[in-house]
């Protein structure tokens, strides 16, 4: 017992996950993207993406978007359209209006009931992700202070 409060303690105890709303790219309704996007920070998608989309926090996915392509990020929140691969390192929510054509690869999901799913479904560990994040996205992130490494 005493072992199960001193982990909901320590749970209590960590500072919530703070995001700068400056920090946030944005794909507003009505722009497209025909590449790939690459971002540290979260990011929000309201138009059209055709090509590799990762961020290494949440991604969020607005009813109106249009996604085609793969899609990788720590935790996705989905009420659009995607047409291709979704690779998930936690957690995946699944909104009522989404439709996914395509495989999930994800740790946790939610799906919201009228939600769309024309694929299968992996569950994956983290190491996993890391692996298939490896294999997909063709130009990372580059480290902060990496540039000024090779100098």
């Amino acid at each position: 017992m005493e072992k199960v409060l001193s982990s909901f303690k320590s749970l209590a105890t960590k500072a919530p996950e703070v995001v700068n709303v400056n920090e946030v790219s944005r794909v507003a309704l009505g722009a497209s993207i025909k590449g790939d996007l690459s971002s540290r920070t979260d990011i929000r998608v309201d138009g059209n993406v055709d090509g590799i989309l990762y961020s290494e926090g949440r991604i969020v996915v607005g009813e109106s978007a249009l996604l085609s392509g793969s899609l990788l990020c720590r935790d996705l929140d989905l009420w659009g359209k995607m047409d291709g691969d979704l690779y998930i390192r936690d957690i995946l929510s699944l909104k009522s209006s989404a439709v996914v054509n395509g495989n999930i690869f994800v740790r946790k999901m939610q799906i919201e009931m009228g939600a769309q799913l024309n694929g299968s479904c992996k569950m994956i560990s983290e190491e996993e992700f890391d692996k298939l994040v490896a294999s997909v996205v063709k130009n990372p992130i580059p480290r902060k202070g990496a540039a000024a490494d090779k100098k």
